[in-house]
């Protein structure tokens, strides 16, 4: 195993490595790359980069193996700072080698973004074909190849979060031989997938969430939808030129499954007006509905200091904020591949943009809707015209939302039988992976253990409780014996 470098930072040690794997798997096994070797073209293969952590005194110590699928589609591993800045990393090292690697096309992993796409040119058949290389069938061959080739075939533990979980269930299907428990945490797939029932399931609770903010900050319905009014008058421009459309403000509720989401977006809208104190001016139409109106829309003011009305603007920092957050620089795959996730082998029909297809059965979630609502995880077209990073995945994702034919991801008679230990955390309260689809599936898994809690939201591994918890539980119930025995 060569080492592209070594470090240490606060509290580990890093060891930066790389792989090239098939680009293509298609008819091709890892354990048969392994034996026969990888095709001969250069562009026939890609890199897989990937880290391995312990803390420093575990250096050279043979300790088990835990892989982390990190979420997604389109994630790379964390960066972490100290074993802290993550917080199931502090818990982990403390008994395994944890295995970071960069999903294909993300990070150092052969990265993916609008520059390679648009050297496609006008293929958007061809771009289309290579955007398919890039999904869950692919990911979990490269790591088992991984396995395979670096670590002498060892069994190892997986930790997947949200769309790690997906890969979770995916590797379980494919090679369970790979796997000597494998934990999750907010992210097990409904089981057969369907785009469709995801998002009736998930607008609902994107209403809901966005209800339970206006709760908490009553004031933000006004300033909301004044932010609303003056996008909806047009000529709005985020800072790298994009429009500054109402759909896209309402892209910031996709922070709204993660704590502490709700501040996050209160302060962003608290300083969203330049001029006086940044008041707006709520006016009584004479319909009795409350309006509220901003300095370049018919009429709005805020209130300065000395109580008289000055004009205000939308903030320049408040646009660079809202670009920031909503823009696709940093995860240039996550929306471009966010609905082929549920893409699983034939499929009787296309998905064909199941989110804008739900989201038009709600007229709460209109543009001109107020009190203004806001969007979750959920792709749309108009991202791909609006959006400058994502424009040029445009031809291709419009193909493949009517392709029918994608890999193979899941096996539920193999799922069905699995004997590789599984825990899972079901955050109750879950905006994106629901709960109640997440215990259905776990229902048909054999080995599996649902740890169901509403003191967390998704990104409850972060933090320093759930993935120790976990480990606990599996510990005594007896689900780590071969992996602590070295089998």
């Amino acid at each position: 195993m060569s080492v592209l470098a070594s470090n240490y930072v606060p509290g580990l040690y890093v060891e930066d490595h790389v792989i090239r794997v098939p680009l293509d798997w298609r008819g091709a096994d890892p354990a048969d790359v392994l034996e026969r070797g990888l095709p001969g073209g250069e562009d026939e293969t890609i890199s897989v980069f990937y880290r391995v952590v312990t803390a420093p005194e575990h250096a050279h110590d043979d300790l088990p193996l835990l892989v982390f699928l990190q979420g997604g589609p389109g994630g790379q591993c964390p960066r972490p700072v100290s074993p802290t800045d993550d917080g199931w990393i502090a818990e982990a090292i403390s008994h395994f080698r944890v295995i970071l690697p960069d999903q294909r096309g993300t990070g150092r992993s052969s990265r993916i973004d609008a520059q390679t796409i648009a050297r496609f040119g006008s293929d958007a058949r061809a771009a289309a074909d290579y955007l398919k290389r890039f999904l869950a069938d692919s990911i979990v061959r490269d790591f088992e190849y991984l396995r395979l080739k670096e670590f002498g075939g060892r069994r190892w533990v997986s930790l997947g979060q949200s769309y790690g979980g997906f890969l979770t269930l995916t590797y379980l299907s494919l090679f369970p031989r790979g796997l000597a428990a494998s934990f999750t945490t907010g992210g097990i797939p409904h089981v057969p997938a369907d785009a469709a029932e995801v998002y009736a399931h998930t607008f609902p609770r994107m209403a809901a969430k966005t209800k339970r903010y206006y709760e908490r900050y009553p004031q933000d319905v006004t300033r909301v939808a004044a932010i609303a009014d003056r996008l909806a008058a047009g000529d709005v421009r985020l800072p790298n030129g994009d429009p500054f459309s109402v759909s896209r403000l309402q892209m910031l509720g996709s922070d709204f499954g993660m704590k502490p989401s709700f501040e996050r977006l209160h302060w962003l809208v608290d300083q969203a007006f330049t001029g006086g104190d940044g008041t707006v001016a709520a006016e009584r139409a004479g319909d009795g509905s409350e309006t509220a109106d901003v300095a370049g829309v018919a009429g709005g003011a805020a209130h300065t200091g000395d109580g008289a009305a000055s004009p205000v603007t939308l903030s320049t920092g408040f646009a660079m904020n809202v670009l920031a957050r909503t823009a696709s620089y940093e995860r240039p795959l996550y929306w471009p591949l966010q609905e082929f996730i549920y893409a699983d082998g034939e499929m009787d029909r296309p998905i064909d943009w199941a989110a804008q297809h739900e989201l038009e059965r709600h007229p709460e979630f209109s543009t001109d809707a107020r009190p203004l609502m806001f969007t979750g995880e959920a792709v749309f077209p108009w991202m791909f015209e609006e959006d400058s990073s994502l424009r040029p995945f445009r031809p291709a994702v419009e193909l493949m939302m009517q392709d029918t034919r994608f890999g193979r991801i899941y096996d539920e008679a193999q799922l069905a039988r699995n004997e590789v230990p599984l825990q899972a955390a079901v955050y109750y309260d879950d905006m994106y992976v629901d709960s109640g689809m997440q215990l259905d599936t776990l229902s048909r898994i054999g080995r599996s253990h649902a740890w169901v809690t509403n003191e967390f939201e998704h990104d409850g591994v972060h933090g320093s409780t759930v993935f120790g918890r976990l480990y606990r539980e599996a510990l005594e119930r007896g689900d780590l014996e071969d992996v602590l025995a070295g089998r």
